[in-house]
C-alpha cells in the first residue's frame, strides 16, 4: 500500500516547477487554439444513464453529454484493446494497421512487445503525434494504448513513445492488492471474470489516483495549447470499486438478459466463438454479482471523470478545450449468453461517444447516423484547424457535430478474428447489421430497428435478399491483406527497447 500512498506527492513535486503543460510558452503572436481532452474509458459499452440505461447512475458522463453531442450508432473497428486503440490512435483500420490481437503473455507472465503498429509503419503519425507536430504538449496519463489490465497497471504498457511529451503511469490499491479479488479462475483476473467490492476509498484506487494527475496537469497548464488524453482504467476487468459503488445495486434487483434461440444453440457457431467455459457453469446469482460489480466500476469510473471536468471548469479551461468522451469498444454482460468482448453483436461493436465543443454548439443534441471510433483522428484535426495526414481512413464528424442529423458514413465497419483465415467482417447501417463470416451457411443480418435484441436472424430470407445481398458486397471489400513487418521498426519496439536496457544493466 506505501506505493500508491506516495506515488502522487513524488508525482507532483516532479512536475512543480513546469511552466503550464509544456513548460513553454506559445509565440505571443500565434493564434489561439482549441486544447483537447481526450477521456477514455476501458471495456465500457452503452450501460449509461444518457443511452437510456434505466439502472446505471453516470451522473458525469450525462452531464458532459448534456452540453455535447451524443453519438447514438458509434462503433470501434474491432472489439479488442490493442487493435482497437491502435486503430483510433493511427487512423488505420485493423487490417491497415497490420494489429488484430492483444501481445501475448510470456513464460516469465510480463507481456510481449508485440504486435506493436510501428513493426508495420515505423514512421506512421499517430493522432496525439500529430498534435505535437503542429506546436501541442501531448500528455498521457494512464491507458491510451495497450495496457495488459490490471498485469501492467504501474507500468508504460505497450505505449507508443513518439506520442508523448509526458507520461503518467498511475498505480493504486486495485493493483497492489489484487489476491483479494475474487475471479472464476483462481489468480487470473484480466482475461477472466473477476471483481471486488474494495475497502478503503475513491482515493486509493488506479482511477482516482489518474484523475488527480490529470488535474494536476489541468491545474500547470500555460500558454501553449494541449492534447490531454486520459485512460481510465476501470471498467476493465477485475471490476474493482469501493463497496459503496456496488450498495447502488441490489444483486436481487438485476435482471439477466432473455436469451434467444439462437443464442442458446450458439449457431452460427462463429458469432459465439468468445464464450469461455468457465463462464458457463456460472449460476444465475452469480451472473448478478458480477453485473452488479461491472455497473459499479462504470459508477466508480464515472465520479473520476467528473472530477477532472470539474477541474477543466474551475481553470477556466473548458471555453477553450474539445472533450471526448468514449471506449475502446462495447461489452456483453451475458446478453446473447455471452461475457466481456470479441464479439461483432452489437454490444460488443458499440461504444459510447459524447463530444463537446467549447462553445457548447448543439449541447444536448443527439446524432443518430453511424460513425466510426476512426472518425476521431481527422475529427480532432478538422476541429482544430489543420487537415488530417492523407494516411487517415476515418471521415470527418464535423459536418455532423453542426447539424447532429446530417449523415457522414452509410456504413460503420466491425471485425474480427477466429484464428486463420475465419474473419468476421460486420457492417452497420442505421438499420441493419450484417456479419459475413466467409460463407452462406454463418451469415447474419439483423433488423437493428424492429428486433434490437439481435434474436432473427434474416440472413437467407427471400424478403431481405437484395438488402443482403448490398450488405454482403460491402462487407466482402473490407477484407484486405496486412501489411507484412518491417525490420526497420525494430527500434521502435517497446519489448527490444526493454530487452536493450537489461542487457546494458546486466
Amino acid at each position: 500500500m506505501a506505493l500508491f500512498r506516495t506515488w502522487l506527492p513524488m508525482f507532483m513535486a516532479a512536475t512543480a516547477s513546469w511552466i503550464g503543460l509544456s513548460g513553454v510558452a506559445a509565440e505571443p503572436d500565434a493564434p489561439a487554439r482549441r486544447n483537447v481532452l481526450f477521456l477514455i474509458a476501458d471495456d465500457l459499452n452503452c450501460d449509461l444513464g444518457c443511452y437510456g440505461h434505466p439502472r446505471v447512475e453516470s451522473p458525469n458522463i450525462d452531464a458532459l453529454a448534456s452540453r455535447g453531442v451524443l453519438f447514438e450508432r458509434a462503433y470501434c473497428q474491432y472489439p479488442l484493446c490493442s487493435p482497437s486503440r491502435t486503430s483510433f490512435l493511427t487512423g488505420l483500420r485493423p487490417d491497415s494497421s497490420g494489429v488484430h490481437t492483444n501481445p501475448g503473455r510470456a513464460t516469465d507472465g510480463a507481456y510481449g512487445g508485440s504486435p506493436h503498429f510501428r513493426e508495420f509503419h515505423p514512421d506512421l503519425v499517430t493522432l496525439p503525434q500529430f498534435f505535437r507536430n503542429q506546436g501541442y504538449f501531448a500528455a498521457r496519463v494512464g491507458k491510451l494504448y495497450h495496457y495488459g489490465v490490471p498485469g501492467q497497471i504501474g507500468t508504460s504498457g505497450l505505449d507508443d513513445p513518439q506520442s508523448w511529451d509526458k507520461t503518467v503511469n498511475p498505480i493504486g490499491r486495485d493493483k497492489t492488492e489484487e489476491e483479494k479479488v475474487f475471479s472464476l479462475v483462481q489468480g487470473s483476473y484480466g482475461g477472466t471474470l473477476s471483481w471486488l467490492a474494495a475497502e478503503g476509498t475513491d482515493a486509493e484506487q488506479t482511477d482516482a489516483i489518474g484523475a488527480d494527475a490529470a488535474i494536476e496537469l489541468l491545474k500547470q497548464q500555460g500558454d501553449k495549447p494541449f492534447f490531454l488524453a486520459v485512460g481510465f482504467y476501470r471498467p476493465h476487468t477485475p471490476y474493482v470499486a469501493p463497496k459503496a459503488y456496488f450498495e447502488k445495486y441490489p444483486k436481487e434487483s438485476i435482471d439477466l438478459p432473455p436469451l434467444s434461440e439462437g443464442d442458446r444453440e450458439r449457431l452460427p457457431a462463429p458469432a459465439y466463438a468468445s464464450a469461455k467455459k468457465e463462464q458457463e457453469g456460472m449460476s444465475d446469482d452469480l451472473r448478478r454479482e458480477a453485473i452488479q460489480a461491472y455497473w459499479a466500476s462504470i459508477s466508480f469510473m464515472d465520479a473520476q471523470v467528473g472530477r477532472v471536468l470539474a477541474a477543466l471548469e474551475e481553470q477556466g479551461l473548458a471555453d477553450e478545450t474539445i472533450v471526448v468522451m468514449t471506449s475502446d469498444h462495447g461489452y456483453h454482460m451475458y446478453d446473447h449468453g455471452l461475457w466481456q468482448k470479441m464479439s461483432v453483436f452489437e454490444n460488443s461493436a458499440r461504444v459510447p461517444l459524447i463530444i463537446a465543443l467549447p462553445d457548447g454548439k448543439n449541447g444536448g443534441q443527439r446524432a443518430p447516423g453511424v460513425v466510426e471510433l476512426i472518425d476521431l483522428y481527422p475529427t480532432l484535426a478538422d476541429l482544430c484547424g489543420f487537415e488530417a495526414p492523407s494516411h487517415v481512413e476515418g471521415t470527418s464528424l464535423v459536418p455532423t457535430l453542426q447539424n447532429p442529423q446530417t449523415r457522414v458514413n452509410k456504413y460503420a465497419f466491425t471485425q474480427v478474428h477466429r484464428g486463420g483465415e475465419r474473419r468476421g467482417y460486420s457492417v452497420r447501417t442505421e438499420q441493419f447489421r450484417y456479419t459475413w463470416w466467409g460463407d452462406e451457411e454463418t451469415a447474419q443480418l439483423y433488423d437493428m430497428q424492429a428486433d434490437p435484441q439481435e434474436a432473427k436472424n434474416l440472413a437467407g430470407d427471400p424478403a431481405f435478399a437484395e438488402i443482403e445481398a448490398e450488405l454482403r458486397k460491402v462487407a466482402v471489400a473490407q477484407r484486405k491483406e496486412s501489411p507484412p513487418k518491417q525490420k526497420a521498426a525494430e527500434k521502435n519496439s517497446p519489448r527490444k527497447n526493454e530487452r536493450a536496457k537489461k542487457r546494458r544493466a546486466s
